[in-house]
């Protein structure tokens, strides 16, 4: 048997390697704060879009007395039709749970909107993302049209990806063309996938931009680099409702 001393040694020994030993494992840059953003996707019925989305302009501010609404958009081109996007912003999960409790609770948000509309939804679809490290949410200088990049990445996560997409994204940035709005990491949902929301003054600007970066050599090579890492990929093109704060 080990002396209690030996014994003692060995233990502090492992407790001063394994935050090293754990460290190595690590897929990447953590979060700071607690702060996440939920993205919501409803399909609605068929011509239910522009009623779903009037009655929500009358009632909007019954839902944002409650959290912070960072954009609304229907989906105009990638997908499924007659679609809306939202993006809520919740300082943790605890802020979260409070909130949903208050709507349940809120009679005049459950009866003016939620209870009559709640026929117009076909399906509703939620993620829990982040967003990256080194990228902060940034509002476009006026209105114009915003697409949804969403990059499916191989298992691995930041760590193995993080660098050469951030290149790839910062060549489309140095570009000019667009506007980097905020690029989010998910949670929940479906894993090791990235969405890049992008503005654009219209889809015609996106498609000229888009043209000349291909022609770019600094673009093409950081683009190259990261689909190394990349399994698949999708964009959505989003038309800003007009309660929307992201025009």
């Amino acid at each position: 048997m080990l002396p209690l001393r030996s014994v003692l040694a060995r233990a502090l020994t492992a407790r001063t390697l394994a935050p090293q030993v754990c460290s190595s494992f690590a897929t990447g840059p953590r979060q700071n704060d607690g702060m996440f953003y939920e993205f919501r996707t409803y399909s609605l019925k068929p011509s239910k879009t522009n009623e779903f989305l009037e009655n929500l302009k009358k009632n909007v501010h019954l839902r944002t007395a409650h959290s912070e609404l960072v954009g609304y958009w229907s989906v105009e081109f990638g997908g499924r039709i007659n679609k809306v996007f939202h993006i809520w912003k919740y300082e943790n999960f605890a802020h979260r749970t409070a909130v949903r409790k208050a709507l349940a609770k809120d009679k005049e948000w459950q009866e003016q909107f939620l209870i009559p509309n709640s026929a117009l939804i076909d399906k509703q679809e939620n993620e829990i993302t982040y967003l990256v490290p080194w990228c902060k949410l940034e509002k476009p200088p006026k209105e114009g049209v915003y697409e949804l990049a969403t990059f499916q990445m191989k298992p691995g996560g930041p760590a193995l990806w993080g660098d050469a997409f951030k290149r790839a994204i910062n060549a489309h940035v140095d570009r000019g063309y667009t506007r980097l709005v905020g690029v989010f990491h998910t949670e929940y949902g479906t894993l090791n996938r990235v969405h890049v929301l992008w503005w654009n003054e219209s889809a015609d600007s996106r498609a000229a931009g888009r043209h000349q970066s291909h022609e770019d050599p600094r673009v093409v090579a950081a683009v190259r680099e990261s689909v190394n890492y990349l399994v698949s990929q999708q964009n959505m093109l989003l038309i800003p409702a007009s309660f929307s704060p992201l025009k």
